[in-house]
């Protein structure tokens, strides 16, 4: 009888409605993520949703968050974990649970969680580095840990990980991932040589395991269709996803050495190393970048809830 009642109740709403098709979408609405986690046989295909896209540029941080790629990626991550899985994480009586990047009165706030991540992270001019991200990430899970969750993070190396890619596809299952990228150049005796990196947050992976070439879908901290334009370093943009190749790559990478300002002697004159390196380079259709992006990297991180 109930089962009647609710097949009524829809032939009643589709007769009161308009002639619209089922398929036609709803203007202005976007399309609704729908994870996915195929790790099963040769191929894997794996999607993570309600990951946050939070901008790095940002009036309040150094140089308006120029070189806040690392916290403000792994803002990404705990807002994932925050809100998709309700872990209790942030610092003191900052709970990430209870902002939402998009809505104006929580900007300033996140603002400093973003800066409060750089700080723990060991943050200097030149950005953060994966393992300083790691400290930050377990700096702030722990009011979850208080609470009785587990909270775990570890870093993937290309050059150390022979499946690189299925590796990121495993990781990527439980949850987003920060990977960091190199931004090279032309060096001596045909080498590449290192001159910056970026973070990101990793949302989607496609490829086969033990293959050489993987399709990403990532957040970008540094791209925003307002950049630039107003008021943008005090507002949210809109999220917005990057979809690039990796390709596996055996570089000849040079390392110059660094000038210790501490001596008399300028170090920067000695010869530096050479060496090969496993990297993945990264490709997206509409690039217009003078280096060769290569990734080197990646941080995952995962949680639990307390058991009973």
């Amino acid at each position: 009888m109930i089962r009647q009642a609710i097949v009524a109740a829809a032939t009643l709403s589709t007769i009161a409605l308009p002639a619209v098709a089922a398929a036609d979408p709803v203007i202005g609405q976007p399309t609704p993520c729908v994870k996915v986690t195929d790790l099963a046989g040769p191929d894997f295909s794996v999607k993570q949703c309600g990951v946050s896209d939070v901008d790095q540029h940002r009036a309040g941080l150094e140089n308006n968050g120029g070189s806040y790629c690392g916290p403000s990626s792994l803002y990404n991550v705990l807002h994932y974990w925050a809100h998709e899985k309700n872990a209790p994480v942030g610092w003191l009586t900052t709970k990430v649970k209870n902002l939402a990047p998009h809505d104006q009165a929580d900007y300033g706030v996140i603002t400093n969680s973003i800066g409060r991540i750089g700080t723990d992270a060991k943050y200097t001019s030149k950005g953060t580095n994966l393992t300083n991200l790691r400290t930050a990430w377990t700096i702030a899970t722990k009011p979850a840990r208080d609470a009785g969750w587990a909270a775990v993070t570890d870093g993937v190396s290309t050059h150390t990980t022979p499946d690189f890619g299925g590796e990121m596809a495993k990781k990527l299952a439980r949850g987003p991932v920060q990977m960091i990228y190199g931004r090279y150049s032309a060096g001596p005796q045909n080498s590449l040589q290192r001159g910056g990196g970026h973070i990101v947050t990793v949302t989607a992976v496609d490829g086969s395991f033990g293959g050489d070439t993987v399709q990403v879908r990532y957040m970008d901290p540094a791209r925003a269709a307002d950049h630039g334009v107003g008021d943008y370093l005090k507002t949210q943009s809109g999220y917005a996803t990057v979809t690039a190749t990796l390709t596996k790559k055996a570089v000849h990478q040079y390392s110059p050495v660094t000038d210790d300002p501490d001596t008399d002697v300028d170090e920067s004159l000695t010869p530096g190393t050479y060496r090969w390196v496993t990297r993945w380079q990264l490709t997206t259709p509409d690039s217009t970048a003078t280096t060769t992006r290569l990734v080197e990297g990646f941080n995952w991180f995962d949680m639990a809830p307390p058991v009973g």
